[in-house]
């Protein structure tokens, strides 16, 4: 007689397969799209669990990280992000024993991947828990949002793992392009439902002050809401846009992509900033969305739920008016701008009487030998494309704490207008620092760059 099991999932995909045995003969193994919606046990009992099994996936994460990287506070007076934090400094992606920089680059894609070389941090990054998935908030944002809002986006089944000094600064400054004279408009203040009226009344007309108060309005999503499988230990009121987005930036609060199955191939996602927004014209790192609006309108339908309308049906999808509503979150966004950058001349170069020499031959890098301007143009570093990295040639298929790292395909251009401001980097925020970034940029693209022009190249983006 033929015995159906369901394989339960924790994993916010939820890949739910399905095993049909007949005898003792067992059939191929079928995956599904779609999330179970019923659940199979009750909260007590998957809250009991889950905590339970919240210290090893932790401490088997963290190992990963500490495998892959100097994971040390490092940085030196002067050189700060916009609002004023540390930047972190220096390469901390590890490399193999027995091998430097300059070696591994002078070898072939093909002899780093058969030899194994590759280094680990250049490897797609896991989410804390890959097969769980789902919103993770840094700890000074939970504890910020406790304090402030009396709401908790505490999870009971795991931390964010990546250390606060690689973050974006917090609360982040926020700058608009209709008033640059104001400067950081947030006033060193976390935006939320509490304070928003008060910081933007008379600077914003109508329309943009509802879009602000949108933004800051928490809603149901997959791992905050108030049925029995939520991960928060209390029925929750949901997340606000400005979770993530915070004052319309970035606190680098990760989720999964929601557009790829099976579970395994999910991208991390390392929340990018609002800032510029009016000069991009893809959204999402891999969707390619053609608008802020059709962006605004996907994060509340489908990606607060990994994609599945089903669940978010049960759990309270928030159904945003495309006329006003979308158009108002849309308008407020698309006034965020990039920081300052004074040693910027009108076409988005190098002044050369405000610049070092450094940052002078960094740029001429970055136009020439380094071939960065060709997907990153001026004057925002963006060519608005996606493009394809190909880093398959340099390893093996592998299975990392749930992720399978094979192929990344076409992601898209990020600005680099203010990014400093934004670490960690990549589009799953694998590398931590610039000099991380200019490191795999100069293997992954076989430039040849001495460490001389590394420096050079990481002192022009700190000055973009």
């Amino acid at each position: 007689m033929n015995r159906l099991l369901r394989q339960q999932s924790w994993g916010l995909a939820a890949l739910a397969a399905v095993v049909i045995t007949v005898g003792n003969a067992q059939a191929a193994e079928l995956v599904s799209s779609y999330a179970p919606v019923a659940n199979i046990s009750d909260f007590k009992t998957t809250k009991e669990k889950m905590e339970k099994a919240r210290p090893a996936v932790m401490k088997r994460q963290m190992k990963l990280l500490e495998e892959r990287y100097v994971l040390e506070e490092r940085s030196e007076k002067g050189l700060t992000m916009s609002g004023g934090k540390p930047q972190q400094l220096g390469v901390r992606v590890k490399l193999p024993k027995g091998i430097d920089w300059q070696d591994l680059s002078a070898m072939s894609p093909v002899e780093i991947r058969e030899k194994g070389l590759f280094p680990a941090g250049f490897l797609p990054l896991p989410h804390p828990n890959h097969a769980e998935g789902g919103m993770v908030f840094p700890q000074y944002h939970i504890d910020a949002v406790n304090k402030q809002s009396r709401r908790d986006l505490q999870r009971f089944d795991l931390d964010y793992d990546l250390p606060a000094h690689f973050l974006p600064e917090y609360p982040p400054p926020l700058y608009l392009t209709t008033r640059p004279d104001l400067g950081d408009v947030s006033q060193g203040k976390l935006i939320s439902i509490e304070n928003y009226f008060d910081l933007f009344n008379g600077i914003l007309n109508p329309k943009q002050l509802e879009g602000v108060r949108l933004l800051v309005t928490p809603t149901p999503q997959q791992q905050f809401n108030a049925t029995n499988d939520r991960r928060s230990a209390h029925a929750s009121l949901g997340v606000a846009c400005f979770d993530c987005h915070v004052n319309g930036h970035s606190n680098a609060a990760t989720h999964l992509l929601g557009d790829i199955r099976p579970q395994p191939f999910r991208l991390r996602i390392d929340t990018p900033s609002l800032r510029g927004v009016n000069v991009q014209r893809l959204f999402g790192s891999k969707r390619a969305l053609k608008t802020v609006e059709d962006f605004t309108q996907f994060e509340q339908r489908a990606a607060y739920f990994d994609g599945d309308p089903v669940i978010a049906t049960k759990k309270g999808v928030n159904i945003l008016e495309r006329g006003s509503q979308v158009h108002f979150m849309a308008e407020f966004e698309s006034i965020l701008d990039f920081p300052p950058a004074p040693k910027l001349d009108v076409f988005g170069q190098l002044d050369s009487a405000k610049a070092s020499k450094a940052e002078l031959r960094g740029q001429d890098l970055f136009f020439g030998k380094g071939r960065c301007s060709t997907c990153h143009t001026p004057p925002y570093y963006t060519d608005n494309q996606m493009h394809d990295l190909q880093t398959e040639r340099f390893f093996k298929p592998t299975l990392v704490n749930g992720r399978q790292a094979s192929i990344d395909g076409k992601i898209k251009t990020f600005p680099l207008r203010g990014v400093k401001d934004t670490p960690p980097y990549l589009h799953d925020g694998r590398l931590l620092t610039l000099e991380d970034t200019v490191e795999f940029f100069n293997l992954i693209l076989q430039l040849d760059l001495n460490k001389r022009e590394k420096g050079d190249l990481v002192a022009f983006l700190r000055a973009l």
